[in-house]
């Protein structure tokens, strides 16, 4: 499996993109993967829109969703140069300041626009170590091969169950932690429930801790399609120390009103298939926070 997916890294980026077409009409038109589950989530998201507008963001997710993928091989092999053609940052002074301020940060980016381009971009624009936390793939195979390709630019995958561990052992160095924190935590996980594209949704609340635990700034990173196989990536300042006066929930709220607000403008970009919304909040549970919370701070 190793030289399979390792041949496909050399294969050139048109040809990828039909192989994703036809991967995206299998998915899509046949298999009807994940559709039921994904038009029920868009439906309740955006019910306003009519019948025909959700099924044409549907269709289009699914769509960028190949083109990711197949992306995201084309990226496995290219060089530095080429990935700082296609993925531009916006906001890289931010990260340029705390790099000479020798300051560790804290990313917090989602499955929106290409998620694997963004580190392989990062680790090639900035001299800074960049640890991301990620689970391990079931196939051993696939996991050391993911793990080589993603961390070629000084990267560096640390498993979830690790994260802990790592966390402590490189207290006080300068680097970058970065988290895909879109994800839904298990029931049995601290989380933070929130309104968010209209229904109650659960977000992992370790950020805060890590922000305040390592007295670090924290960034929401937006990464927009311009154009097919082109990126711009935005910073947004979600909270910087001292936080003494800082709920670890507010950061995540911040968070989601960011990653909220960057789905509506580009909601075809979304992952809709994650399954976000996997269950209701208990009826005992916290107040979840209302819808507008301001949240953006853009230096």
């Amino acid at each position: 499996m190793r030289f399979f997916l390792k041949a496909l890294t050399y294969i050139p980026l048109p040809i990828l993109y039909a192989i994703g077409y036809v991967a995206y009409f299998i998915a899509f038109h046949l298999m009807r993967w994940r559709r039921d589950r994904a038009e029920r989530d868009v439906a309740n998201a955006f019910p306003e829109k009519s019948a025909e507008w959700r099924a044409t963001l549907l269709r289009q997710c699914y769509r960028n969703l190949a083109d990711t993928i197949v992306e995201a091989f084309w990226g496995f092999g290219a060089s530095a140069e080429q990935l700082k053609a296609r993925v531009k940052f916006a906001d890289a002074d931010l990260i340029r300041r705390a790099i000479d301020r020798r300051q560790t940060i804290v990313l917090l980016a989602a499955h929106h626009g290409n998620w694997e381009w963004l580190l392989l971009a990062a680790g090639a624009n900035f001299p800074i170590p960049i640890d991301v936390v990620y689970q391990p793939q079931r196939l051993a195979s696939l996991d050391e091969f993911l793990r080589d390709v993603r961390c070629r630019f000084g990267g560096k995958l640390i498993p979830r169950k690790q994260f802990v561990y790592e966390l402590l052992s490189h207290a006080g160095e300068p680097r970058a932690y970065a988290l895909i924190a879109d994800q839904t935590p298990r029931k049995e996980d601290p989380k933070h429930w929130t309104r968010f594209l209209r229904q109650d949704t659960a977000f992992f609340v370790g950020a805060g801790k890590i922000a305040k635990f390592l007295e670090s700034p924290v960034y929401f990173v937006s990464m927009k399609r311009e154009r097919r196989g082109y990126y711009e990536v935005r910073l947004d300042v979600l909270a910087e120390p001292p936080y003494e006066d800082i709920d670890d929930a507010v950061i995540v709220e911040r968070y989601a009103r960011c990653l909220e607000r960057a789905i509506l403008d580009s909601p075809a970009d979304w992952l809709w298939l994650q399954k976000k919304w996997k269950y209701a909040k208990p009826a005992t549970d916290e107040k979840t926070f209302p819808e507008g919370v301001p949240a953006r701070v853009r230096l």
